[in-house]
């Protein structure tokens, strides 16, 4: 069975990862001061003991980006994964700014009400950003942090140029044009059979969420998350593992070596036959380096 706040396209999922994490996606009223109502935040939690991992997904994604990689994290970890303010399958509250800042304190109060305890933050692109953020302004919250193909040194989004009424609506069309999805997906792997219907549908199914284009035309109009100054980056605390596919297309390679430099107390490892998600395309492996490097 699958949760009610579910789109009911949810039936058309086929690989067994993408079915058995949908059906354990759970949605808790979360209280912030962002807004007087309860934020509905849609999150998966497994596993029981060692350090907790908090999983971060990536630009106009979901928790399902996580379908392969959490249940091995779980097997040895207490590990969550949760849709980020104006994302995935969590409520967009009528009348809400999307913007980092905000998202920063969403996840925070998620944080605090379900963990708090410092765990091992795991970010991927857009998500990366987000952990760094977090993990500058919480300290506390973030004994260890992954960054998997981060974004965090080019910020913004050419589509930002263009979201001013009508244009708006027609880019969020854009972006939600099956072909464009489709194009997008098989850039995003090394291996173009891995971009198969049911990753497409994973990669999609939150468009069917009320208020989507709204949320996603509010967050980049807010510039979204800007390039990180040296000196941020040279403030990060915690130790940091930083990921990366061989072979991504989406950010290309360089932004792998800036982080390292930037970046105290880091350490590089690539993927091998990877593109711009190994948590996707090699989970085994990317589970093994988190795991291994967690301790």
């Amino acid at each position: 069975m699958f949760p009610k706040f579910l789109p009911s396209g949810v039936e058309q999922l086929t690989e067994s990862a993408s079915i058995a994490l949908a059906q354990n996606i759970q949605q808790i009223p979360l209280i912030t001061p962002l807004n007087q109502q309860p934020i509905a935040t849609a999150y998966v939690h497994q596993g029981i003991g060692g350090k907790p991992f908090l999983l971060v997904h990536g630009f106009d994604s979901s928790v399902l980006e996580y379908r392969r990689l959490l249940p091995l994290l779980a097997e040895h970890h207490e590990t969550w994964a949760v849709d980020l303010l104006g994302f995935g399958f969590t409520d967009r509250v009528a009348g809400m700014n999307f913007n980092p800042n905000q998202i920063k304190t969403h996840l925070h109060c998620f944080w605090k009400k379900l963990i708090n305890q410092p765990t091992v933050l795991v970010g991927a692109s857009m998500g990366g950003a987000a952990a760094i953020d977090f993990a500058l302004t919480y300290p506390e919250a973030v004994e260890k942090l992954v960054l998997i193909d981060s974004a965090g040194l080019t910020g913004g989004s050419p589509i930002s140029k263009i979201m001013f009424p009508p244009l708006d609506y027609f880019a969020t069309e854009f972006l939600k044009n099956r072909k464009i999805r489709q194009s997008i997906s098989r850039t995003a792997y090394k291996n173009k059979q891995l971009a198969t219907e049911d990753a497409l549908f994973c990669g999609a199914m939150h468009l069917q969420m009320p208020d989507w284009n709204k949320a996603l035309i509010a967050f980049t109009k807010s510039g979204g998350y800007q390039p990180f100054k040296a000196n941020q980056l040279e403030d990060i605390q915690p130790q940091t593992l930083i990921l990366w596919g061989d072979s991504d297309k989406i950010l290309g390679t360089k932004d792998a070596h800036k982080f390292q430099r930037a970046i105290p107390n880091s350490t590089l490892t690539w993927i091998k036959d990877s593109g711009h998600v190994p948590h996707l395309e090699q989970p085994q492996v990317t589970a093994k380096e988190i795991l291994d490097f967690s301790g």
